[in-house]
């Protein structure tokens, strides 16, 4: 018996899986415990294998493990995908008039359970429902009472009428009888304990939506792009509540374009991309920096180049936030290392933007995007949400920033390198900025002392933000430990349960959310005596951040085949690097 259970289903896309995976999730999260999800998807509408894997506990859970308890089987292929996570004790559920369950060299004490899910399905009111058959047969099998579903099954279903909900409801119980009439002896295989807890179950790309109207955002414009639609698709209709809005573009340029407008306009503005959507709005991030627009840019990190595997997990964009862009572009980078951090990190992006009038990175990964995981209420306490627009000037205050002819100096040259910002209809702030480079006015000049001026003063923004703003790392594991694992964006939960499997090692992990500006290293990396960087791409992009700042050889764990880190996985190679 395991302290947590790791749960699957399987099957084509097209086939709901993803919606019955999400049923599951939200009904453990409402019995009180706590859920991680992951997701396998082609990046096709119908067709190819899919997946949606959950891990439950009533303890805190924050990756996937190598290990698979109960696993609802839709096609011959799921088990196929699955076989090496397949134990002895594994439960396969599947319907044997479509998978020969058989065919395939499962651990000998794996038990196969065949149950009629698509004639139980019609005996419920349709063969659609076969998911919910399997769904009651899991709850049969691992002694959750079935009456947990109904909540969930009416949030997914309640829009399309009361007969859908019981019809539900009924293939769910048919599937939870026939197994404890069928299969006695498998019954209560694992035991999912249910508590009084309350958790809140979302996922990244939703806790970046949450945080932006938390932040005040009141103007979005995206295109659909994998993984970062559902940013757009969270605010569309919720951010319309708080007075702001949503627009589709015609393209990731038009997108970032109407996003630049809207916040020369006032509104704090916000796109979200992925990667070929932030090639594509390089040019205008130039503009948003020299124009000193507050703007923050969300991408949603997929594998490239190019097209590359657009539902597929990979942090191979390091190099073009950090770099990417035609000059010297000022900037900051932001990375959350967890779905709560999407929330904190996005209200914190919108204050920097504004503060430093720069562009912010605030960059996800899939991982993020799409994995759901359980948190206490409190976790996302809007009261304690604090808004910073920074120098944004009035009529009040807008003589102090005039020349003697009464124009305002939107790029007023200041010893912090942060000019006053007036909005479209501030009494006696009209002003003017434009792509080429200015002068305080905001006229085109080029001259050579009002242009090194005027970079200099750019550049400034992010050496007094280093100075004003607490740019650190989240340690975890022994402080005093010799042996140090660096990591940064989304890794941070994996390692974290990674350090279970290392009980006999004993390791100090820094996982650091912010890229640019970013945390002094240098000591913690000479203090230690083995140093290790985790990161999701081929070549290492932050590794060779860390030797560059800290004038030290790290030794690099990389994984880029698309499938996300593994605690227990990622323990085993962080045990083998480091004892190397």
């Amino acid at each position: 018996m395991h302290d947590d259970l790791n749960w699957a289903i399987g099957g084509e896309a097209g086939d709901g899986i993803a919606s019955t995976g999400k049923i599951f999730a939200q009904a453990l999260s409402r019995a009180g415990r706590h859920v991680f999800t992951s997701k396998d998807f082609a990046s096709r509408i119908r067709g190819g294998y899919t997946a949606y894997k959950v891990r439950t506990s009533v303890d805190e859970v924050q990756s996937v493990v190598d290990r698979l308890d109960v696993l609802i089987a839709l096609t011959e292929r799921t088990v196929d995908e699955n076989i090496d996570e397949l134990h002895d004790g594994s439960v396969i559920i599947f319907d044997g008039d479509r998978t020969e369950f058989s065919d395939f060299e499962a651990p000998e004490e794996t038990v196969g359970l065949d149950v009629p899910l698509k004639s139980l399905a019609e005996d419920a009111g349709g063969a659609i429902m076969r998911n919910i058959v399997a769904l009651g047969a899991v709850c049969a099998v691992t002694d959750f009472p079935i009456e947990n579903l109904d909540e969930s099954l009416e949030k997914r279903f309640g829009s399309k009428g009361e007969s859908i909900v019981e019809n539900n409801k009924e293939a769910a119980r048919l599937g939870f009888e026939y197994v404890e009439d069928e299969y006695a002896d498998a019954e209560a295989t694992y035991e999912l304990e249910t508590t009084d807890n309350d958790y809140v179950l979302l996922n990244g790309d939703e806790a970046i939506g949450m945080g932006a109207i938390a932040a005040g955002c009141r103007f979005y414009a995206g295109y659909p792009i994998t993984p970062a639609t559902d940013v757009m698709e969270y605010l569309t209709g919720r951010i319309e509540q708080f007075g702001g809005h949503v627009v589709q573009a015609e393209d990731e340029l038009s997108a970032i374009n109407m996003a630049l407008g809207a916040a020369r306009a006032g509104a704090r503005a916000m796109t979200a991309t992925s990667g070929p959507g932030i090639d594509l709005m390089s040019e205008t991030f130039g503009l948003v920096a020299t124009s000193e627009t507050p703007l923050v840019i969300t991408n949603v990190m997929r594998s490239g180049p190019s097209t590359g595997m657009p539902t597929k997990q990979e942090q191979g964009d390091l190099n073009m936030m950090l770099y990417g862009g035609h000059g010297e572009v000022p900037r900051f980078v932001v990375a959350p290392t967890s779905v709560a951090e999407c929330f904190h990190k996005t209200v914190e992006a919108f204050n920097l933007a504004e503060k430093y009038q720069l562009p912010v990175y605030l960059t996800a990964d899939l991982s993020l995007a799409v994995t759901e995981r359980t948190y206490e209420p409190d976790e996302f306490d809007m009261d304690e949400v604090e808004i910073d627009r920074g120098k944004l000037v009035d009529e009040d205050d807008i003589s102090a920033w005039q020349n003697e002819k009464d124009q305002f100096k939107p790029h007023a040259v200041t010893a912090d390198g942060v000019s006053p910002r007036a909005v479209p209809g501030t009494s006696g702030g009209v002003h003017m900025s434009t792509g080429l480079e200015h002068d305080e006015l905001g006229r085109r000049t080029e001259d050579t002392d009002v242009r090194v001026e005027q970079v200099d003063k750019r550049n400034r923004k992010v050496d007094t933000a280093e100075e004003r703003e607490d740019f650190d790392y989240r340690e975890f594991g022994d402080a005093d430990a010799d042996k140090l694992v660096i990591s940064w964006g989304s890794n941070e939960g994996t390692i974290v349960e990674a350090l279970d499997y290392l009980d006999d090692l004993d390791v100090r992990v820094l996982s650091v959310p912010y890229i640019f500006p970013r945390p002094d290293l240098s000591a913690d990396v000479q203090a230690a005596e083995d140093v290790v960087v985790v990161e999701a791409n081929a070549t290492g992009q932050f590794a060779d951040v860390v030797e560059h700042d800290t004038l030290e050889r790290v030794d690099r764990i990389n994984k880029y085949d698309g499938v996300d880190f593994k605690a227990d996985e990622l323990a085993s190679e962080i045990k083998q690097t480091l004892e190397a």
